[in-house]
């Protein structure tokens, strides 16, 4: 039977919608494609996509806790 405090499949797929956080984040080059502001030095253009990077990891690792019981 259904768990009453686990959510339905059906509700867990709209989890899946925030991968696409950094798919967008990072679709635009031209909106983050200049040099300034530096962070320690790095153009933003770099700092920018490494941010992306460690969000992307961190948005993998929730959805992975939240729906490896699928």
């Amino acid at each position: 039977m259904n768990d009453p405090q686990k959510p339905s499949t059906k509700a867990k797929r709209w989890w899946y919608l925030l991968i696409l956080a950094p798919v967008i984040g990072s679709l635009f080059p031209g909106l983050y494609g200049s040099l300034k502001p530096e962070l320690w030095g790095i153009p933003y253009f770099y700092w920018y996509q490494m941010l992306w990077i460690i969000i992307a990891a961190i948005i993998t690792a929730f959805l992975y806790n939240i729906l490896k019981d699928d």
